[in-house]
């Protein structure tokens, strides 16, 4: 099975527990938050699903949703909906916010579970056509090969961009200037490590305030940090 990455938003921490150690010992990578706010702050455009409360404090998971679909980064991620407001309205009212899917508590995990499969099997292909890596404004659309930068247009070349692919997909990862070669000039010729330094230096300065996020550790390589 592909490592899904999976966020549980809830603020019942023991829930949250409980449906972590269930979908990990099905093979699922998760994370929780306990609030829609956490959430928002942890990049959900790098989850293949999240599982959504309804009713928690300042934010409600229905205009966490409303947030999620509104952007193009996170428009397709799909969304399943956990929530004790199980009435026709509410489960109406989630689904065309555009959820996938709405369960209501009390559940069983096997129910959870065999919604989160289906909807995963369903959604794979669409979130295939658009896969996108992307950190605030600026965003790397790796199906069509473009990059943007506060929603206009920036131009990167291959080598340019297939670099700011693989540090933004791994934040907070360094990775030698071995591992950066072996990634994006696997099949070509030798290639000097200067090459990579080169084109780092260009890639910070065309991505702006952004280019600061590229680090350096003397001795080691490059990341993205947030």
């Amino acid at each position: 099975m592909a490592k899904y990455k999976i966020l549980v938003v809830d603020d019942e921490e023991s829930l949250c527990e409980i449906l972590q150690f269930n979908l990990e010992v099905e093979g699922y990578e998760v994370d929780v938050a306990y609030s829609a706010e956490q959430a928002l702050g942890m990049h959900p455009e790098r989850y293949s699903l999240i599982l959504l409360d309804v009713m928690m404090g300042e934010m409600s998971g229905f205009r966490m949703a409303q947030l999620l679909k509104s952007k193009p980064e996170t428009a397709k991620v799909p969304v399943i909906f956990c929530t004790a407001k199980d009435t026709e309205d509410d489960t109406v009212a989630g689904l065309n916010l555009g959820a996938d899917d709405y369960i209501a508590k009390p559940f069983s995990i096997r129910e959870v579970l065999a919604r989160v499969r289906s909807v995963l099997r369903r959604t794979a292909g669409t979130q295939e056509e658009s896969e996108v890596v992307a950190f605030e404004g600026l965003s790397l659309d790796l199906r069509s090969k473009r990059c943007t930068l506060d929603g206009e247009p920036l131009a990167l070349t291959k080598k340019e961009f297939e670099i700011l692919a693989l540090l933004l997909a791994h934040r907070s990862t360094i990775f030698s200037r071995e591992e950066i070669l072996h990634r994006v000039w696997s099949d070509e010729v030798i290639v000097l490590d200067r090459t990579i330094d080169v084109n780092i230096t260009r890639l910070r300065r065309k991505i702006g305030r952004y280019g600061e996020h590229i680090v350096t550790r003397l001795g080691y390589g490059y990341g993205f940090e947030e």
